[in-house]
């Protein structure tokens, strides 16, 4: 199947050249470009060399060794290989390799194509003994292949009766004219590729020399032009290294599809204008996690007929299986677990406990939030293409309890030491090959040692699942409690068991040394669902919304969870430290507002050091969420302004010009690091389905692909579009829960009625000159205004001539005051009166609206 069969068809062509490789003319001269990646194997790293089928391979002592499955025919029924070596016929390359094998055999180099019709470029035959050779060979190509095309290098190892194990290092394929590939331009106008909405800021991006304003024009999908404008410089963007104008068509307010926006010679990808455009992606990232279910088929009927398959990890051959699971060698346990079930983590088959604990959090916090402060219905039943859709169950909790259902059967269970904690993970005991596909997995499964943070996990999810099935299943919601307050205790009895950073082949190691988040997080959880540790919340480091940053949350930071817990779920906390939690949100929203401000292509997250990590895109969304937040609880615009500002940039407003989203955008992602969405390596396999969310920039190019082509990327610009870059091109739940959330909030809040954080009581009285007038304005929020601005316009010919309780101004009709700085703080619920004198020639009328800090009040 895939890559690791390709080489089987390659005798059969036409194409196949002699045993030896193809002189050399002396007058041709190779140019000194490496063509494979990683061929050193300095990192310990095998990616993006691929075994076949029956070999194993990993890297020992700084060389690439396989073990080889005796009994085969040919040389190509056994074989390693690189895929995406780029060749251009005509030209010169120099292969150079060291290699040797236990017993004595011969083995072929071979280059050529990977995919039907398997053309051959070259072949030669070497034998290898147990001492290391140094090999050196030059060709020149008679094939063209890209970069990141289906040219390839390969090591055929079969033919042999006997098993072995054979040993390559320090590959080299030198030559070529054409440089590799590098960090690949965008075009320069980037637009959310899906669309933007009425009443909103509509905003694009554009990488351009200029220092002065250039002119822009938005035609319409017949081409006719429809708004212009002059773009706003934004100077040097240091994430993208790029000179950014800004371009702002927010005035133009017609519904419709295939718009683009033009700037000089350059034109963006097509968008649509409609309160519509991102109704459907709450229900496409949400359909992400049907694709990643263990231990079920996936049936056309639900996932299309290109996405079926077979279920993973059944115990059905050649499937090691799920069942019977022992611990890793070393650990001793004394037992084995059934975990069937859960999603797969990313593109491997690992399930890991951290990873889903936040991933299904988020999924039933999508489904709380929506039941106390939004739309519930959206998310109810029927909603989803899943097999349980009509069982009366909102579909959102469906597919989450299949992953809660598997969190609580990795426990240990009672009468065993550690009864009571959660086993970190389990996966495969080597890395599988891409592609494989869950039932083709026949690696042996392990489960990684019980660890703190997997155990606190639990207990907050299984808390939370316990107070939303209560009535729902009430005996789902009792073994959920038990399980959640029997994991939370054998934490505390255990405070310092932490998961191994070197228990990393075959699956991340998802290691975390501080666990105190978790605690307060599990606690908080475990204090909505029971009222009962409120000591424990209360008394954490974290209480009271110290764990908001301007980076945001993941797995490994969890303490927000449990803020955004208490923010949202009537507890008997005081009022006031619900208030400061709630204040601590609109804080960091405050903080993501005020950086996206000076960026050209603005993504609220930053670290210390300016950089991008893995993952950057999973924490724009969270952050995303966490300005979603601020505007339910203040119902102030500019945080709902922001939270679809978020959408833009995964969806295209970005230095790379993708959407980061597949399916979603005229430029999306397809070749996301997965071992089914594999069409990349295998044409016979599907791109990546519709709402999954790419990792996004890493500027640690912490793959070999990334490393080869992103040297010296600026942060944002950290980015390729390929499978085996997977530093960068990972899918994980845990992101696409973030997407999930975010996506259904802004689906619900496309369309919203006038709300207000405010209202103002406004009483004159006036003479024939003139007026005076005295103003309150109340705080209707949840939050402290730490600060406050009013602006309201006069109706007449009215002129300010002296304000008290405030610094006042007038331009125009419009007037403002803004807070002094003894009255800057007012409490929800509080109020604050100021005042003002005006000249007028007419009767006083009352102003026909009020707005304070840009919400219109009652």
């Amino acid at each position: 199947m895939g890559n690791r069969a390709r080489w089987r068809a390659l005798t059969a062509t036409g194409a196949v050249l002699a045993a030896g490789l193809l002189a050399l003319p002396s007058a041709a001269v190779a140019a000194e470009y490496e063509r494979v990646v990683n061929g050193d194997f300095a990192t310990g790293e095998v990616n993006p060399w691929w075994n076949g089928s029956g070999t194993t391979g990993s890297v020992v002592g700084g060389e690439f060794c396989t073990k080889v499955t005796g009994g085969t025919v040919n040389g190509y029924d056994a074989l390693v290989g690189q895929n995406g070596v780029a060749f251009e016929a005509g030209q010169s390359y120099t292969l150079k390799f060291d290699a040797r094998a236990t017993t004595p055999q011969p083995i072929s180099a071979v280059a050529g194509e990977s995919v039907d019709p398997y053309r051959q470029i070259a072949r030669t035959d070497v034998a290898l003994t147990p001492e290391p050779q140094s090999f050196t060979h030059t060709f020149e190509s008679t094939l063209d292949f890209p970069g990141a095309g289906n040219g390839q290098l390969a090591f055929w190892f079969g033919g042999q009766s006997f098993d072995n194990t054979i040993c390559v290092d320090n590959v080299s394929l030198v030559g070529g004219v054409k440089p590799p590939t590098g960090l690949e331009p965008a075009a320069p106008v980037r637009v959310n590729q899906v669309g933007y909405l009425p009443g909103l800021p509509k905003q694009a991006s554009v990488a351009n020399e200029a220092t002065t304003p250039v002119p822009w024009t938005l035609k319409n999908s017949a081409g006719t032009a429809v708004a212009s404008g002059q773009s706003t410089p934004k100077g040097l963007d240091p994430n993208s290294g790029e000179n950014v104008h800004l371009v702002d068509f927010s005035a133009y307010e017609t519904v419709g599809t295939g718009y683009t926006l033009t700037v000089g010679v350059d034109t963006s990808h097509p968008f649509d204008i409609s309160p519509d455009v991102l109704k459907d992606l709450r229900y496409d990232s949400l359909s992400f996690f049907y694709h990643q279910r263990s231990g079920t088929p996936i049936e056309a009927e639900y996932a299309g007929a290109e996405y079926a398959r077979p279920a993973g990890h059944l115990n059905v051959a050649p499937n090691q299986g799920d069942n019977d699971v022992p611990c890793l060698a070393g650990v001793a346990c004394g037992y084995t677990l059934d975990v069937p079930g859960g999603w797969y983590d990313a593109g491997d088959h690992g399930k890991y406990v951290v990873n889903g604990g936040i991933s299904v959090w988020q999924l039933l916090n999508e489904y709380e939030r929506a039941l106390r402060v939004g739309d519930a219905a959206a998310l109810g039943d029927g909603k989803l293409a899943i097999p349980e859709s009509g069982n009366g169950v909102p579909d959102i909790l469906d597919e989450a309890r299949w992953e809660v259902d598997f969190l609580l059967k990795m426990q240990v269970p009672d009468g065993n030491p550690l009864a009571g904690m959660a086993h970190h993970k389990i996966h495969d005991a080597q890395w599988t090959a891409l592609p494989t596909l869950p039932h083709e997995d026949a690696q042996v499964r392990r489960l990684s040692a019980p660890s703190t943070a997997a155990t606190l996990n639990l207990a907050a999810v299984a808390a939370q699942a316990a107070r939303l099935w209560k009535n729902i299943d009430p005996a789902f919601s009792a073994q959920a409690l038990t399980a959640a307050e029997k994991a939370y205790q054998a934490a505390k009895a255990n405070p310092a068991k932490l998961a191994d950073p070197n228990d990393g082949t075959g699956g991340g190691a998802y290691s975390d040394g501080t666990v105190t988040d978790e605690f307060y997080w599990a606690a908080a959880e475990l204090f909505a669902t029971t009222g009962k540790y409120q000591a424990d919340v209360t008394g954490s480091p974290l209480y009271k919304g110290a764990s908001f940053n301007t980076r945001g949350f993941d797995w490994g930071s969890t303490g927000a969870l449990g803020d955004i817990t208490l923010a949202l779920v009537p507890t008997t906390l005081p009022a006031a430290d619900v208030t400061a939690i709630k204040q601590a949100i609109t804080t960091t929203a405050d903080g993501h507002l005020s950086q996206m401000a000076t960026q050209g292509h603005p993504a609220p997250y930053r670290t210390q050091d300016g950089s991008y990590e893995w993952g950057s895109n999973g924490l724009v969304a969270n952050n995303g969420v966490v300005l979603a937040l601020a505007y339910d609880f203040t119902q102030q615009p500019k945080y709902r302004e922001g939270a679809f500002a978020v959408m833009n940039y995964l969806l295209g407003r970005n230095p790379v010009n993708y959407s980061y989203v597949s399916g979603w955008g005229d430029q999306p992602v397809r070749n996301v690091h997965h071992r089914h969405w594999a069409n990349q390596l295998d044409p016979d396999l599907p791109i990546a389905p519709p709402g999954a969310l790419s990792g996004g920039p890493n500027s640690a190019l912490q793959d070999p692909i990334a490393a080869g082509l992103l040297q010296g990327c600026p942060a944002q610009r950290c980015f390729v579009d390929h499978i085996e870059a997977y530093s960068v091109n990972e899918v994980t739940v845990n992101w696409n829960s973030a997407l999930a959330w975010l996506s259904n909030w802004t689906a619900e809040k496309s369309t919203v009625a006038p709300s207000s954080s405010c209202s103002v009581t406004y009483a004159a009285n006036g003479w024939n000159t003139g007026l005076s007038a005295s103003v309150t304005l109340k705080n209707t929020s949840a939050v402290v205004w730490n600060g406050w601005t009013l602006k309201f316009a006069f109706a007449g010919n009215e002129k300010l001539t002296h304000g008290w309780a405030a610094t006042w101004s007038q331009k125009g009709a419009e007037v403002t005051a803004v807070n002094l700085p003894w009255n800057a703080s007012v409490a929800p619920g509080g109020s604050v009166t100021i005042g003002f004198n005006a000249s007028s020639s007419g009767p006083a009328i009352t102003p026909a609206s009020f707005a304070v800090n840009g919400s219109t009040c009652k």
